[in-house]
């Protein structure tokens, strides 16, 4: 089965690692690796030591690890954009795009098998984990600049168009929907290490209170007076 990818911001790499053995398998190892480490303890070293590699080879892709992490985090969003276009294409209205969006943001992440190079469920939990930092950086105006948060913002822009199509009074669409999507993933945060900042339970159908409880907040949010 042919492996998809993404057409990703070129100031994201040096080499695309989508398309080369090696490339995939520096994705793949690193989506472990700093799913078990934690990006502070992850290193190049430590990489090519996994994949019995050299550093000057993992650099050959990536100018350092937070242009790895930038990349891996605009990677996801590119694969949360496509799955919420597989399950919005058969929806005209903009509230059933909204409700389908909602659902694949609140679902829980399980691995993609049209993605061989890469586990998406370890890579959620990155993103949860590790997505503030990187914006809360000296040089993310720079960062800005390059594009290199561009698939946050398409994904963002894309979903406060549907606000925008059921109430275009609403003066906040883009402010709402950065909430939403920040707030999908700290509410699981917040569930598994800080409990009293939610109320979400730890049981299994946290995903579906997550759901009820963003859609409450958008729904309420943009009805018209």
């Amino acid at each position: 089965m042919a492996t998809l990818t993404f057409r990703l911001n070129q100031n994201l790499y040096l080499r695309d690692p989508q398309h080369t053995d090696l490339g995939q398998k520096i994705i793949r190892k690193s989506v472990e690796m700093i799913d078990k480490l934690g990006f502070e303890h992850f290193t190049f070293k430590k990489l090519a030591d996994e994949i019995e590699s050299t550093e000057a080879s993992v650099y050959r892709y990536f100018e350092n690890k937070h242009r790895l992490l930038l990349y891996l985090i605009s990677w996801y969003w590119s694969w949360l954009d496509y799955r919420i276009d597989l399950f919005t294409s058969s929806s005209t209205e903009a509230e059933a795009k909204l409700r389908a969006c909602l659902r694949v943001l609140c679902e829980e992440k399980k691995y993609d098998p049209a993605f061989e190079f890469i586990n998406e469920e370890a890579l959620h939990r990155i993103v949860v984990a590790e997505l503030d930092k990187t914006y809360l950086t000296k040089s993310v105006d720079h960062d800005n600049q390059e594009g290199l948060f561009v698939g946050f913002k398409s994904l963002c822009k894309k979903i406060a168009g549907w606000v925008a199509e059921i109430n275009p009074a609403y003066p906040y669409p883009n402010a709402l929907i950065s909430m939403i999507l920040l707030s999908a993933k700290q509410q699981i945060f917040f569930a598994d290490h800080l409990p009293s900042l939610t109320n979400l339970p730890p049981s299994a159908d946290r995903h579906q209170k997550l759901n009820l409880f963003l859609e409450e907040i958008l729904f309420r949010t943009i009805q018209k007076n």
